[in-house]
């Protein structure tokens, strides 16, 4: 059973990487319980404490990628067109690999702005970068997330003697 947890840990976590990048999938949420799985399966003893903190940084980035993307976008006076059109572009840009899903999200807060807001082409650059800024660095943070969580899990493994194998 305990190997059975350490692998469904890995998958979650994998899961949780892809959903960092794609908007549909949970990510943080995933890497979060991918800890609880390693420390249900007993190679990976986190303590009480470590857990709490985890559930803390957790909910900062969950928030953070929700409310940071929208405050920059604020910033560099974009609006809500712009905030929707990439949210359009990024989901008809994912057809096309993640690049596609980049340059779609650009290229919807652009035309949001232009169409939309009515703003000029130089405000709407501005408001198509913030969007941008937004994407990354929210999706920088799940990444983060997601890959110290995977450092924690095969430090500890790793020190527990692989988990009996």
């Amino acid at each position: 059973m305990d190997i059975f947890l350490i692998i469904l840990a890995f998958v979650t976590l994998l899961i949780a990487l892809v959903g960092s990048i794609v908007p549909a999938l949970p990510g943080v949420p995933l890497a979060y319980l991918s800890l609880w799985l390693g420390r249900w399966s007993g190679y990976t003893p986190f303590s009480d404490t470590f857990m709490w903190i985890m559930a803390g940084v957790t909910l900062a980035v969950f928030l953070a990628d929700y409310f940071l993307p929208p405050l920059i976008v604020k910033k560099l006076g974009g609006s809500k067109a712009a905030t929707w059109g990439s949210i359009i572009g990024m989901i008809l840009g994912m057809i096309f690999t993640p690049i596609g899903m980049l340059l779609g999200m650009l290229l919807g807060a652009f035309l949001g702005e232009i169409m939309y807001a009515k703003r000029s082409g130089y405000m709407a650059l501005k408001a198509a970068m913030g969007t941008f800024l937004g994407f990354l660095l929210g999706t920088g943070l799940k990444l983060l997330l997601c890959f110290y969580v995977l450092y924690e899990l095969v430090s500890t493994w790793w020190t527990t003697g692989f988990g009996g194998f």
